[in-house]
C-alpha cells in the first residue's frame, strides 16, 4: 500500500473541481449489479458512449459471507477478484477516455485491492492514480457474539468524493451503500455540502436506480415481453447540479428505460417513503418521473432529510450445516407417496440417535394429470435439514435417502445424489452510532483523510400513509391475475422481503390502492399469513410497497426458503387471481 501520513479531517474549504468535462452535468454509468454480473459490461460501457464516471456494485449480504470465508483461507484476499480481471481489459480504455472508475469491489480488503490495481496497471503499462475508502470493517471491535465472520458498517459517499477530488482514476471501497457509488461521485463533481439534502437525495435516487445494473433497463421486469431483452444495456444517469437526473442507456444497446423499469427499481429492496442512508434520507414519496424521450426518464423533485444518527452494520456468521434432497414423485397417488417417504426418512433420523435440529418438507405439485411427458407427470418433494453439527446433516441424511432406492414408493428417484452437507450463513443487521465509525479516504499520494460525521441527524420515523385516491365507481368485474393491471418487483433485506406493486394507469391505481390491503395481500400469499406485514403507499409512483418480516428466516445465506432472496414473490403475487373491474381489462 502507498505510504501514508497522519489522518487529517476533510474540511468544508477543501478545493472542489468538477471531475467530468461538463461542470453542469455528470454522466455516471454502471457496469456491475452483483459479484458475477456480465463480465464484458465494463468494456461495453466504456466504448458505448460518453461517460465521466463508471461504477460497479459487487457486494451483497451473501457476498460478504463469501468474502469472509475467502479471508479465512487467505488474509490477503477478501475482495472481488473479477473486478481485477475486468480491469485488465478496461483500465487503458478508461484512462484514454477520461473515465474515473468507482467500485465497492474492495469488500473486506479495499487496501489490498488498491495495491492489486496498482500492480495490474504496472503490468499492462497504464499510468493511473488509485485511492481507496476504509473504516467500514468493524470486526476487530469485537462484542458481536460468537462465530461472526464479518462486521461492516454501510458508509456514505464522503470518502469516495474525497478520493475523486484528489484526482484518483480508480477508487475502490469496502462496504458503502450501493447508492453511495453514484452520490459520492456527484458530491465530488458539484461540491455539495452535508446540508444540500435535496441534491444528495436526488443523487441517491439515481444511484438506487443504477445499482442493480440491467434491472433498470428491463431486466427482471414484469412486462418484459414489450422489450428486446436478448442483451439489455447497462444504465447511466445524467445528473444535474440540483440533484435531478435522467436515467438512460448507451445508444443501440438492448432493453429499454421506461417509467415502468425505473419505478420497479425504485421500489426494489426498499420499505417506506423514507429511504435512509448515511448522508441523507431520501423521500421516495416525493419522486417524480417524467418520460422526456424514448429511453430517457427524468427523476426530479426528490426531497431530502437529515440521515439517522446510526449506521446500518451487517454481520455475517456461519450458522451451521445444511443438506437437501429432492424426491421425484411421478404419476398417481402423489400425496400418499410423499407421506410414505417422509415417514421413512424421519424414522431413519430418529433411529440414528442424532436427528437434524431442523427438518423442513415442501411438496411442489408440478405434476399434470394424464401428461404426455414424464417430467410433466412428476411432483417434487424437497427435504431441507439444518443443524449446528455437520454429522447430523451428513451421512444420516444421504445414507437414509440412498437406502430407500429399492424400498419406498414406486418410481423412486431423486434429482441429484445427496451429499455430505454444506455450511450455511446467517446475516444480521444492527445499528451503530455513526460518530463511532471511522470513515477514511486514502488518497493517491497516501494521505489519509478523515470524513467527518454529518452535523445534523434525525431519528427515522415511519411516515403516516397519505390519502388514498378516489376509488373507482362500482361496476362489473372479471376474475383474472393481478398482473394484468399491475407490475411488481420483490427482493430481500436480511430475513425480510419487500414486494413493490405499481399500477400502469391512473384508473388501475385508484382500484389497486383500495383493493390490495394487507389483509388481501395475506390472503393471496398464504405464506405471509402469520407474519408481520406493513404496507406503504407511494402515490407519485402509483405504488404500494409491502414489507414482510421473517419470510426469509435468517437471510439469503441461510437458504431457508425455496426462493431465498424473494426474487419471485412479486411474480407469484401477480399470478394470483382477483376480481378486477372490467374497465381495466
Amino acid at each position: 500500500m502507498s505510504g501514508g501520513s497522519a489522518v487529517r479531517p476533510m474540511s468544508g474549504g477543501d478545493a472542489v473541481r468538477p471531475i467530468g468535462a461538463d461542470p453542469a452535468l455528470l454522466r455516471v454509468g454502471n457496469a456491475s449489479g452483483f459479484y458475477g454480473d456480465r463480465f464484458d459490461a465494463l468494456r461495453e460501457m466504456l466504448t458505448g458512449g460518453p461517460l465521466d464516471v463508471l461504477t460497479g456494485d459487487y457486494l451483497a449480504e451473501l457476498t460478504m459471507l463469501i468474502l469472509g470465508r475467502d479471508r479465512l483461507k487467505d488474509p490477503t484476499r477478501g475482495y472481488a477478484k473479477t473486478f481485477l480481471r475486468q480491469l485488465e481489459d478496461g483500465l487503458g480504455l478508461a484512462v484514454e477516455r477520461g473515465v474515473q472508475i468507482v467500485a465497492n469491489a474492495g469488500g473486506l480488503n479495499p487496501a489490498g485491492l488498491a495495491d492489486a490495481v496498482r500492480e495490474l496497471a504496472a503490468k499492462v503499462g497504464v499510468s493511473v492514480s488509485v485511492a481507496h475508502v476504509e473504516g467500514d470493517d468493524l470486526l476487530a471491535r469485537g462484542g458481536w457474539g460468537e462465530g461472526v465472520l464479518t462486521a461492516n458498517a454501510y458508509l456514505g459517499g464522503g470518502g469516495i468524493a474525497a478520493c475523486l477530488r484528489a484526482g484518483a482514476d480508480v477508487v475502490v471501497t469496502g462496504r458503502v451503500t450501493d447508492a453511495a457509488l453514484v452520490s459520492g461521485a456527484a458530491q465530488a463533481h458539484f461540491g455539495w455540502r452535508a446540508e444540500d439534502l435535496d441534491q444528495l437525495a436526488g443523487a441517491v435516487a439515481a444511484g438506487h436506480v443504477l445499482e442493480c445494473g440491467t434491472q433498470a433497463t428491463g431486466g427482471n421486469y414484469s412486462f418484459f415481453g414489450a422489450h428486446d431483452l436478448l442483451r439489455p444495456g447497462f444504465p447511466l444517469a445524467e445528473i444535474a447540479a440540483d440533484g435531478s437526473s435522467v436515467i438512460t442507456k448507451h445508444p443501440g444497446t438492448g432493453g429499454a428505460v421506461t417509467t415502468g423499469t425505473v419505478t420497479a427499481q425504485l421500489l426494489y429492496e426498499t420499505a417506506g417513503a423514507r429511504y435512509a442512508g448515511p448522508d441523507v434520507t431520501a423521500r421516495l414519496d416525493t419522486v417524480r418521473l417524467t418520460e422526456e424521450a424514448p429511453d430517457r426518464i427524468r427523476i426530479d423533485q426528490v426531497r431530502g432529510e437529515a440521515p439517522p444518527p446510526t449506521l446500518k452494520t451487517g454481520l455475517t456468521r456461519l450458522g451451521g450445516w445444511r443438506n437437501e434432497v429432492t424426491f421425484v414423485l411421478t404419476g398417481l397417488d402423489v400425496t400418499a407417496k410423499a407421506v410414505l417417504v417422509r415417514r421413512q426418512m424421519e424414522a431413519a433420523f430418529n433411529g440414528a440417535g442424532n436427528p437434524p435440529a431442523e427438518v423442513r418438507w415442501t411438496l411442489a405439485r408440478t405434476d399434470h394429470e394424464d401428461a404426455d411427458v414424464q417430467e410433466e407427470a412428476s411432483a417434487l418433494l424437497r427435504l431441507v435439514v439444518r443443524d449446528p453439527d455437520q454429522d447430523a446433516v451428513g451421512r444420516v441424511v444421504s445414507g437414509a435417502a440412498i437406502e430407500l432406492a429399492l424400498a419406498s414408493y414406486p418410481g423412486f428417484h431423486v434429482t441429484a445424489p445427496p451429499g455430505k452437507g454444506t455450511p450455511y450463513g446467517v446475516f444480521e443487521a444492527v445499528a451503530v452510532d455513526a460518530a463511532e465509525v471511522p470513515h477514511h479516504a486514502v488518497l493517491p499520494d497516501g494521505t489519509r483523510v478523515s470524513c467527518q460525521p454529518v452535523p445534523e441527524t434525525r431519528e427515522l420515523v415511519r411516515l403516516p400513509d397519505p390519502p388514498l385516491p378516489e376509488p373507482l365507481p362500482a361496476g362489473a368485474t372479471r376474475r383474472g391475475p393481478l398482473g394484468l393491471v399491475a407490475g411488481a418487483r420483490s427482493g430481500d433485506k436480511g430475513g425480510s422481503a419487500n414486494v413493490g406493486v405499481w399500477a400502469r394507469t391512473e384508473p388501475a391505481w385508484r382500484w389497486l390502492a383500495h383493493e390490495l390491503t394487507v389483509e388481501r395481500f395475506r390472503q393471496l400469499l398464504p405464506e405471509t399469513a402469520e407474519l408481520p406485514v406493513d404496507r406503504h403507499v407511494l402515490p407519485n409512483l402509483r405504488a404500494l410497497n409491502f414489507v414482510v418480516d421473517g419470510l426469509l428466516g435468517e437471510g439469503v445465506a441461510a437458504q431457508a426458503r425455496f426462493d431465498p432472496q424473494a426474487k419471485a414473490v412479486g411474480e407469484w403475487l401477480r399470478s394470483r387471481h382477483m376480481d378486477i373491474p372490467e374497465v381495466l381489462w
